[in-house]
């Protein structure tokens, strides 16, 4: 994801620029084209940027990188040694990764200067979001871009992603490519890690949007205090012009004061202290319709095709960050309502003679989760059946809380696998058990633990009666199993397809 062309920019002035030292006697003479921290993703004319990691430091694999074109080496003081035995032109710098966006940004000409970017932040939501705000650009006229955890599109192409938000030599080059390719306008997803790891350094995000906060990623971040932190600095003047904020979220509220640039508020609640509100809700299992109401009065119909009323907060988010970028409020909300679904994000699979619902959704965190469960409570007829799992190797304090909303909220919770990378998933099913303990026995789910999540899957199919609706959580649009360091293929929208055909098989016999 790069340009195919890129003017040559010369490491004299990448020196001059950082007040790099040299790590050789020659004069660091190189052209380059592009730039990378993987060493198996270098092309030739690049500068290869080796980082110290937790394991092994970037500069052991710089001869890999000359082999395969880079040009120069920019590295600290340990890896010295190891990128002068390459032979080639060598920068040392205190901190290469805090100067990572700043490089990369310059060896692409400023990319990103030449593209409006929206930037979406949050606990949940951030997904679907961003592909409402694609629509809406494209409904206003623009070759449009999208980078986030589902997929990467610059136009019409499409692009599987690595990261939530890619690593800031990556995101520079996808943004060259973009220019390329024409794009006048983009939309991404900004993750906490991508501002505390400086992955969007160097970007600048024409409107700046705020969807909620939940418990997620507690694993990386000190506390939740420093969570919602993080995801502040966005906020801030030298990464934002504008803000939009969720007024119905207390975080939401709570931005207000420390960002620091104009902030415009909205309310999916219909809070009359919201700049934007909806008003006159009308939800249902196909999606919902709602009147979008702002200021000084202007008013517009709404219709989206996703269901439940936290689509509704995402739809009237998008709405408002778009009018703040520029785009008439009846384009907006047109835009949006013409997207028909986001892969993984409450996608609906059917079959032949299914007379219930099944749902695959990436809802991995409690708050996600709670949405979920509330929002399909209102349109179940029947019984309402959610298939969980909790990750391996992250938040562990966010498992019992899962566990317990989904036996609060379900008529049925099948606990089961979700990526247990190296741990143990008897011991992490047992801890979501421990969770769903907590609420009382009359008011409880009937919760059976499946480890194996194809058979779990399979038998909420095969229970499922007349008006039923079943949701399977977690993993959405991801098509692998991470499990003891393997990545073994699952799609659980797949498995759902294959459960609701066998179920209809053997009811043939």
């Amino acid at each position: 994801m790069r340009p195919t062309t890129s003017p040559p920019r010369p490491l004299t002035g990448l020196a001059t620029m950082i007040d790099a030292d040299s790590g050789t006697s020659r004069s660091p003479h190189a052209a380059l084209t592009g730039v990378t921290n993987d060493s198996r993703a270098v092309r030739r004319g690049d500068l290869y940027v080796a980082l110290s990691g937790s394991r092994v430091h970037g500069a052991d694999f710089a001869a890999q990188a000359m082999a395969s074109g880079a040009v120069a080496v920019l590295t600290d003081r340990a890896g010295r040694d190891a990128a002068v035995a390459t032979g080639l032109p060598v920068l040392i710098v205190p901190d290469p990764r805090a100067l990572l966006g700043q490089i990369s940004s310059w060896v692409y000409g400023q990319p990103a200067h030449d593209v409006q970017i929206l930037g979406v932040t949050g606990t949940s939501g951030k997904s679907t979001t961003t592909f409402m705000l694609e629509a809406g650009l494209k409904a206003a006229g623009h070759t449009a871009g999208l980078v986030g955890g589902v997929e990467i599109h610059v136009g019409e192409e499409r692009f599987a992603p690595t990261l939530t938000t890619p690593e800031a030599c990556d995101l520079h080059g996808l943004f060259a490519l973009m220019r390329e390719e024409g794009v006048g306008a983009a939309v991404m997803e900004v993750s906490s890690h991508a501002l505390a790891l400086g992955r969007v350094d160097g970007i600048f995000y024409d409107v700046a949007l705020f969807t909620n906060l939940s418990q997620d990623h507690l694993d990386f971040h000190r506390d939740f205090d420093d969570y919602f932190a993080t995801k502040a600095r966005l906020f801030q003047p030298e990464l934002s012009r504008a803000g939009v904020t969720n007024y119905d979220d207390p975080y939401g509220r709570e931005l207000l004061g420390l960002a620091k640039v104009p902030m415009t508020t909205f309310s999916a609640e219909g809070d009359p202290r919201a700049g934007w509100r909806a008003v006159d809700a009308r939800l249902g299992a196909d999606g919902s319709a709602f009147r979008v109401v702002g200021p000084g009065g202007v008013e517009a119909d709404a219709q989206i095709a996703l269901p439940g009323p936290f689509n509704v907060a995402n739809a009237l988010g998008a709405i408002v960050t778009l009018v703040e970028a520029g785009v008439p409020l009846q384009t907006a909300v047109h835009g949006v309502g013409s997207l028909t679904g986001v892969p993984g994000r409450m996608q609906r699979i059917t079959g032949a003679e299914q007379d219930f619902q099944a749902l695959v959704d990436y809802s991995h965190k409690p708050g996600a989760v709670e949405s979920v469960l509330r929002s399909l409570r209102s349109v179940t007829a029947g019984e309402l059946t959610i298939v969980l799992g909790c990750g391996g190797d992250r938040d562990k304090g966010k498992r019992p809380i899962m566990g317990e909303i989904a036996a609060q909220l379900a008529d049925v919770a099948i606990f089961t696998n979700d990526n247990p990378r190296s741990e143990d998933p008897l011991t992490i099913l047992a801890t979501m058990m421990e969770g769903a303990l907590r609420v009382p026995q009359h008011d409880r789910a009937h919760v059976i633990i499946e480890p194996d999540r194809a058979a779990a899957i399979g038998l909420a199919i095969a229970r499922a009666g007349r008006g039923d609706v079943i949701v399977v959580a977690g993993k959405g649009h991801e098509q692998g199993q991470y499990v003891s360091g393997e990545v073994i293929p699952f799609d659980d929208r797949e498995v759902v397809a294959e459960a609701i055909d066998a179920r209809k098989e053997s009811r043939k016999h």
